[in-house]
């Protein structure tokens, strides 16, 4: 397929992109490449940056504006980036942008209401982190600009997608400004309202939780010694994430699930107040704290579909499979599916075959539906398990977290699985 490159006036190629380059045109020229992705967020652009490491052409269509997306205070979430996704931002020449700006995640602390019973998972000393804690909008800058090291990709901002065909001989995708974009696969990674994936007639499984995650940031009086605490009440997990200290000052990113009927009262409470449930629920284990970040909240639900293929379209990332936050996978999930999609296109490539070959997005599904099946099943248990209200539940509960304290071999297995180190791994998850 022959490769052009087209390069809309309106989207932002700076390291800080703080800058929009002048404004949209009504109608630019139309391009061409091997894979049409659609969504441009933290999992479809590190997928076309993947993609140009491999000499894979790609257009990336996104429905946002880069600099507001990287602008401060836009997003307070944060996440947690497992090893094996550390060592694909390595691989793919991101981690120069992030090594200075991200939190080593070196314990985690589970435990039931603070009682008696903890799990504390950490790793030997020779095998570093178990992850590393982000701003979302940091990751947000160094995606962004490893991609504007990339010929091979195309990025459309603040573009709405009018249709989407696919044929026998390719796709394309037609803007609302008459433009339109061809290619020999098209990817949706638009995330969980992913009309792509609706369009294509996937049915996965959901549900909704009835909860709702309460996001903000903590200043707080004690240092957090790069420690994650998941305390389990029975309205839903309690988060606590460590960030980098700023300013002298320690700092940890909140997660707080409520019930859907609380929500809107929790989020209206005065400072003072929501800071004082808070401190409640930690049990002073960071000492005085105070709100470093608005309030945010999004609901909480569950989705999953086994089959993340179609004739010449393939979902990754949450278009694919969203799940509770309760262990941080989310992201990380997605990220797997990135790099096992540029490892089955780039060895297809070698071979002769195009992107969209119905033989390379087969074996795509097969590598990861086990995977994803896991983790999201194991998320949902989870959720359900530490749901349970009442004394027994609770008691049965720390038996078996005090037994897995006391199991190396359990702690071990846990702890390769959320370092994303189990399994068979593609290459760009490897150091």
């Amino acid at each position: 397929m022959p490769r052009s490159r087209c390069r809309p006036r309106h989207h932002v190629w700076s390291n800080q992109l703080s800058d929009v380059n002048g404004e949209v045109s009504a109608r630019g020229p139309n391009a061409r490449a091997d894979v049409v992705i659609l969504g441009g967020g933290l999992v479809g652009m590190t997928l076309a940056i993947g993609l140009a490491k491999q000499g894979l052409t790609s257009v990336v269509v996104d429905s946002s504006d880069p600099a507001a997306q990287t602008a401060q205070g836009f997003d307070g979430r944060a996440s947690a980036i497992s090893t094996a996704s550390w060592n694909l931002y390595v691989n793919l020449g991101m981690a120069g942008d992030l090594v200075d700006k991200g939190c080593p995640i070196d314990a985690i602390a589970v435990t039931d209401a603070m009682k008696p019973g903890r799990i504390d998972f950490r790793p030997n000393a020779d095998e570093g982190s178990l992850g590393r804690m982000y701003a979302n909008r940091d990751l947000r800058i160094a995606m962004y600009a490893a991609a504007a090291r990339e010929e091979a990709i195309t990025f459309i901002t603040n573009a709405r997608v009018a249709s989407r065909e696919r044929g026998p001989h390719g796709v394309t995708v037609t803007l609302s400004d008459g433009r339109v974009l061809a290619g020999s696969l098209l990817v949706g990674a638009e995330g969980r309202q992913s009309p792509t994936r609706d369009e294509a007639g996937f049915t996965p499984a959901r549900w909704d939780y009835g909860h709702r995650a309460i996001i903000s940031g903590l200043w707080h009086e004690k240092p957090h010694d790069n420690v994650a605490w998941e305390i389990f009440y029975p309205a839903g997990p309690f988060a606590l994430l460590p960030l980098l200290d700023e300013d002298g000052r320690h700092r940890s990113a909140l997660v707080w699930t409520v019930a859907e009927k609380d929500a809107a009262g929790v989020l209206a409470l005065p400072e003072g107040a929501f800071l004082s449930e808070v401190a409640r629920r930690m049990d002073g284990i960071f000492g005085k704290i105070e709100l470093a970040s608005p309030r945010t909240s999004y609901p909480l639900n569950f989705h999953h579909t086994a089959k993340v293929v179609s004739d010449r379209l393939a979902l990754v990332g949450d278009a694919a499979h969203g799940m509770h936050p309760i262990a941080g996978q989310g992201l990380n999930v997605g990220l797997r599916d990135v790099a096992a999609l540029v490892e089955v296109l780039a060895e297809g490539a070698r071979l002769g075959l195009e992107p969209g070959d119905a033989q390379l997005l087969a074996r795509y599904e097969r590598w990861r539906a086990l995977d994803t099946f896991m983790v999201a099943g194991a998320t949902d248990v989870l959720t359900r398990l530490f749901g349970l209200p009442g004394r027994i539940p609770s008691a049965i509960r720390r038996f078996g977290m005090a037994g897995v304290q006391r199991s190396p071999t359990l702690k071990r297995f846990f702890m390769d699985e959320a370092r994303g180190m189990s399994g068979k791994l593609p290459a760009l998850l490897q150091a």
